[in-house]
């Protein structure tokens, strides 16, 4: 069979890579993603190995790349990804880039240190002018004696400190200035006070225009401070005092003339340095479009490049150390490809000796490797997410892309929540090329969008069940004439008018002819929508149908176990395992289909009053009873019944006992015809060409145990004997578990079914009650509500409850009948992702 019924076959090689082409041809398989390389050193430490040296090359280029982006991400800008996936770079071409990396690296921290030194000098130079500014409206005009000093602008109190000093006028004044945090300033001015009271004025007064903290990067209005003391030891205590305070002092001229001097220079000072300033971000722009330009491909080309060298020290040097030899697990399809990759990777090096592969046989299960594409990758992932199928084992997925959405659609049938769906999944599949949708960022949506073929076939699953429920938001539609005629009945009957106004539920008769005509043609009929009993019916008819699609179900899955059996030469197994499992199923659930649909074929709607009891005759027939109350569905019903039940009883001896004695026994038989062959252990490689579709990985009892459980042969039998045991039980009872839990298609049908009405009848249904304008303005937000309602409720909720129970019913009760998901996946060595689909 193809890839997507079995996993394809897989076989171990070795490469043989002369040592001049090794990183070309390696370059080549990645490009390709054919490969899954093996480590053949794994006793030997990372830092030991061969091409360390070149890996830690390529993470120090790495951690080059990280400072550029950073600086980008700094500048605001954003890096572009790669058009076009480059090759991984030559080793002239790995050094120039190394080279050129580590210039624009310089020139940007270069650029950036002279920048932010610039930037932190004209803001050292703008804060200055700012205090000369201000200190030259306190010292200029000086206050008459005993004045109040002026207060500042961040309080609305009196000043702490008085300037006021009579006694002092005598000495030399000298000025500290500098700037403050505001947050800082009712501390600081306190801490003066205590420290210097009497020897000293202070004025503060907020900076006219916020300024950037150098350190915070926040727009700050700072406060310049201007304080006035007597005394060499008051204006060391000042000083230090502002130092603990992390104030920035600058020095005030004592002349006017010097501080008008001073304010001239800052101006021309700050005119010089804000065109340097400007002339560097132009030169720092500059720097940063190389980067943008050269960055996305040089990460590329060395993670390529750290790639190659990291599978390069897994491979090993034969005695010569000329040629590395490498080991891969290998599609066998694929051979042809990476020989034709080793021969473009040898002339590409310029080698003159070409690299080759060569199959060798193993005892060692191979990796599973099943290809997808983009419609079949959501149903493989359902299946992988149970457990990967082992080597060449039936894979689920193909029969999934059809049981699963249907037995969604059991669950959530309705044409109007199903169309919706389907809308949905198709705007999806239609776009599925945009990038604003590939490429989102929330979680949950990539999860929609990586299933939209699944939604798809759910909504239109959906729709078809919808039509057989007759059922669309909650409301049956007429499709076809109703097969129930009420004129006939009322033709018929003494239906008076007395009778219609005491009786509001009225009785439609199929014994009389001409009412009932025969079964709808498609679905339920409309009428069961009017009918007081409706919710009987459809409980009898869906979970008749529960119960029918289920043991269907699960037959089918046993009848897969076959496909495993006939592939991995198990021929026992067929008659030892499967036969039994099959005759206990059938004997016993079976039967009960054959009862259900017998019935439906012998009783009418005419004689449905006389019909017998399905659940009676089942229940009897376990216990080998009859109801005489309950009349039989036909003849001999009584000793077919308890045949059926003994068949099934002594399957269940063949099942236990069956297989282990059997490998018992054909050990033993092995044992006593080739003791020499018993003694090594009878493992016996299946050469190149023996037998199609048989790996030459696997040996003779690998074929016949089916990678299931290797070694069969070798294990006692008391380990063969608990093994079967534990299969025997969960089979049998889990055939009557299972059947039971397949009733949720009715649970959850039914509860769809109810939560659409109530939604239908306690929100819509009441914007129908006025029929004037101001009804259909009402009419406008009730719509809107049930909308929402519908989404939220029925199609989200209720759609994610029937997934999870369609997906239960999958892995356990299906699944479980055939499907071990004991293996493990090839991961190929590719550049790009998803090589394999």
């Amino acid at each position: 069979m193809g890839s997507l019924f079995r996993s394809e076959e897989v076989c171990l090689a070795q490469l043989f890579l002369q040592s001049a082409s090794a990183y070309s041809c390696i370059s080549e398989l990645g490009e390709r993603g054919l490969l899954e390389f093996r480590d053949l050193n794994p006793n030997v430490n990372a830092f030991q190995r061969r091409f360390v040296g070149e890996v830690r090359r390529c993470e120090e280029m790495e951690k080059t790349f990280t400072f550029l982006q950073q600086e980008l991400r700094d500048a605001g800008r954003e890096l572009v990804p790669c058009p076009e996936s480059p090759r991984a770079p030559l080793a002239r071409e790995a050094l120039r880039v190394q080279e050129q990396s580590e210039q624009l690296a310089q020139e940007l921290r270069e650029v950036s240190r002279n920048r932010a030194s610039l930037r932190g000098r004209l803001w050292e130079l703008r804060q200055y002018l700012h205090v000369l500014r201000e200190g030259q409206r306190f010292t200029s005009l000086p206050a008459p004696l005993g004045s109040p000093s002026q207060p500042r602008a961040l309080s609305e109190r009196e000043p702490i400190l008085d300037p006021s000093l009579h006694q002092h006028l005598d000495r030399k004044i000298n000025f500290v200035t500098g700037i403050i945090h505001p947050w800082r300033v009712s501390a600081f001015e306190r801490l003066l006070w205590r420290a210097c009271r009497g020897y000293l004025v202070a004025n503060f007064v907020e900076m006219p225009e916020p300024m950037e903290d150098p350190a915070t990067g926040e727009s700050i209005t700072w406060v310049i401070f201007l304080i006035s003391y007597w005394g060499e030891q008051i204006g060391q205590k000042i000083r230090k005092i502002s130092d603990c305070f992390h104030c920035h002092v600058y020095p005030y001229p004592e002349s006017e003339a010097s501080r008008a001097d001073t304010m001239s220079g800052l101006h021309s000072q700050i005119q010089d340095l804000s065109v340097v300033l400007e002339e560097t971000e132009q030169y720092l722009a500059q720097v940063l479009d190389k980067v943008v330009l050269a960055l996305p491909a040089w990460r590329v080309q060395v993670q390529k490049m750290k790639a190659i060298y990291l599978v390069l020290n897994q491979c090993s040097f034969d005695v010569t150390k000329k040629c590395l030899i490498a080991e891969v697990w290998c599609p066998v399809r694929d051979l042809t490809q990476v020989q034709d990759a080793l021969r473009q990777g040898s002339y590409k090096s310029g080698s003159s000796v070409e690299c080759f592969v060569q199959r060798i046989p193993t005892l060692e299960s191979p990796p599973t490797l099943i290809r997808t594409n983009k419609f079949t990758a959501g149903f493989q992932s359902i299946v992988d997410a149970y457990g990967v199928a082992s080597y060449q084992e039936v894979n689920p997925a193909p029969y999934a892309i059809i049981t699963f959405p249907f037995i969604f659609a059991i669950m959530f049938g309705d044409v109007g929540h199903g169309l919706l769906m389907f809308l949905f999944a198709l705007w999806m599949v239609l776009y599925e090329n945009s990038p604003s949708l590939r490429q989102a960022s929330n979680e949950i949506w990539l999860t929609f969008f990586e299933g939209r073929y699944l939604i798809l076939l759910m909504g239109a699953f959906s729709i078809y069940t919808g039509f057989i429920y007759n059922e669309c938001f909650s409301k049956a539609t007429v499709i076809f004439p109703s097969a129930w005629s009420v004129a006939t009945m009322a033709n018929h009957s003494s239906w008076s008018s007395a009778y219609l106004a005491t009786h509001p539920s009225l009785t439609l008769d199929p014994n009389i002819t001409g009412v009932f005509q025969g079964p709808y043609p498609f679905g339920i009929d409309p009428i069961w929508s009017l009918a007081t009993n409706h919710l009987n019916f459809l409980n009898s008819f869906k979970m008749k149908m529960s119960v029918v699609l289920g043991v269907v179900h699960m037959g089918f899955g046993v009848m897969l176990g076959v496909f495993n059996h006939v592939h991995f030469h198990q021929s026992h197994r067929l008659v030892l395992e499967f036969l039994p499992e099959m005759v206990f199923l059938l004997a016993l659930f079976g039967y009960l289909v054959f009862l259900i649909f017998y019935k439906w074929i012998k009783f009418s709607a005419a004689d449905s009053m006389v019909a017998p009891s399905i659940l009676i005759h089942f229940i009897d027939m376990f216990l080998f009873t009859f109801n005489a109350n309950n009349l039989p569905l036909y003849r001999g019903q009584v000793p077919v019944q308890n045949v059926l039940v003994v068949l099934a009883l002594a399957s269940v001896p063949v099942l236990l006992l069956g297989t282990p004695l059997y490998l018992c026994c054909r050990q033993r038989a092995r044992r006593t015809a080739h003791p020499a062959l018993a003694a090594e252990g009878e493992q016996e490689p299946l050469l190149e060409g023996q037998e199609a579709g048989n790996s030459v990985n696997a040996t003779k009892d690998d074929v016949e145990s089916g990678g299931h459980s290797p070694d069969v042969e070798h294990l006692d039998f008391a380990e063969i004997f608990m093994h079967q045991a534990i299969h025997t039980i969960e089979y049998c009872l889990g055939c009557v578990s299972n059947t039971a839990s397949y009733l949720r298609l009715w649970a959850l049908s039914l509860a769809h079914a109810q939560l659409s009405e109530v939604l239908w009848t306690m929100v819509m249904r009441q914007g129908f009650v006025g029929l004037s304008y101001v009804g259909g303005v009402v009419l406008v937000p009730v719509f809107a509500a049930f909308a929402v309602l519908t989404v939220a409720i029925l199609l989200v909720m209720e759609g994610l409850s029937a997934f999870l129970h369609a997906l239960r019913l999958h892995w356990v009760e299906f699944q479980n009948k055939f499907y071990v998901g004991a293996g493990y996946k090839l991961c190929p060595f590719a550049f790009a992702p998803n090589a394999w689909e």
